[in-house]
């Protein structure tokens, strides 16, 4: 039977658990002993707050805790003596969030503040005080709370570090597998379309000192080599990139537009917004952008300029290349790979990519790269 079809949404769950609390407390209370007349409807109030104060326990368990412990002073000091459920509750999510020292702390001041409460608000013996103040929290269930929420957040602790290792040992995996087949394309590719590229231009070279035309084929050949060479060189450098070193980052990214200026384009960088540190693989994830998008536009675009520019988000990094090129907005773009391993690299980190013609003319490409500023 698939139950998933049936999963409440979180906020839902959150509401219903509150709500069933917050009944559970105020039936307890109301069905047993308690005082009558303001005191009675004060101690009601103070039984369903404390429980429904739980729907925001996702989202600041730290407040829910302090008002959950504000109620059970409360409708102690009014007369009821119900167990201070929904303060249980709050702990396990404290505990569970990480706020161990804090709920711990807390937690003592409640047991000191409850008695006190008791004798101050009690008529009677300071002995019925205290048992009536161990009636609201007992101390076991409070350790019972406490365990289960470092137990589960130890669990999840153990969950997330075996995620990392997996994901480490098929990123080490993968690293293995492109240095193999880096060398074997090197072994096997290269040496033969080097000898290619060698007799073809031996041979067009020969024809020329003879005063012979040169074939247009022999020259086909020739051209394909070349280009063959280059790009046979690039696929290996990306293969044999393992990002370990030294890598490439967005500090070096002025060093591809000095480059691209060498090879005859008007290239500019812009950098926008507050600079800020961004995680390792945002940072060489756009150096491989801006490299990949300044190198087909000296390669293929027949441009004469081209703007880098870089803008610093708060929860994002954006990179944007334009050039003046030939491609016109009917110019379906050609998924290259290069343009195909540009979006596999921004897929990874969970960003997004535009490549497309301009509206006048030239290309673009945007991509949009999100930053976890605790990384």
């Amino acid at each position: 039977m698939d139950t998933g079809r049936f999963r409440l949404p979180a906020g839902a769950m959150d509401w219903a658990i509150a709500v069933s609390v917050a009944a559970l407390l105020m039936g307890t209370g109301l069905s047993g002993q308690h005082p009558a007349g303001e005191r009675e409807l004060l101690g009601a109030v103070l039984l369903a707050a404390g429980g429904l104060a739980l729907v925001a326990r996702r989202r600041a368990p730290i407040a829910v805790l302090a008002v959950t412990g504000l109620c059970a002073v409360g409708y102690e000091a009014a007369g009821f003596e119900v167990l201070a459920v929904s303060y249980l509750v709050a702990v396990y999510v404290a505990v569970r969030a990480g706020h161990r020292g804090l709920t711990v702390a807390v937690s003592v001041s409640l047991l000191i503040v409850l008695p006190l409460t008791a004798l101050v608000f009690r008529d009677g013996p300071a002995g019925e005080a205290f048992a009536q103040a161990r009636n609201v929290l007992e101390i076991a269930w409070l350790i019972a709370a406490f365990a289960a929420g470092e137990a589960l957040r130890q669990a999840e602790r153990r969950a997330d570090e075996a995620e990392r290792t997996r994901e480490e040992t098929a990123r080490r995996r993968a690293d293995e597998e492109r240095l193999y087949i880096a060398r074997e394309l090197h072994d096997s590719l290269t040496h033969q379309i080097s000898i290619i590229k060698v007799q073809s231009e031996v041979a067009v070279h020969i024809a020329r000192r003879r005063g012979e035309q040169v074939p247009e084929a022999l020259l086909a050949i020739q051209t394909a080599g070349r280009e063959a060479t280059r790009e046979l060189r690039a696929t290996l450098e990306a293969l044999r990139d393992d990002d370990t070193s030294p890598p490439q980052s967005l500090e070096h990214v002025p060093e591809l537009v000095q480059r691209a200026r060498s090879m005859g384009l008007d290239a500019t960088l812009t950098i926008e917004g507050h600079r800020h540190d961004v995680p390792a693989a945002v940072g060489r994830t756009a150096y491989r952008i801006v490299q990949e998008a300044l190198t087909n536009t000296a390669r293929h675009a027949c441009a004469t300029t081209a703007a880098v520019r870089i803008e610093y988000r708060p929860d994002a990094l954006a990179v944007q290349v334009d050039d003046d090129g030939k491609a016109t907005p009917d110019d379906a773009p050609v998924p290259g790979l290069g343009l195909l391993g540009m979006r596999e690299r921004i897929t990874v980190l969970g960003g997004r990519l535009r490549a497309q013609p301009r509206p006048e003319h030239g290309f673009t490409v945007q991509a949009e790269l999100p930053v976890e500023r605790a990384s």
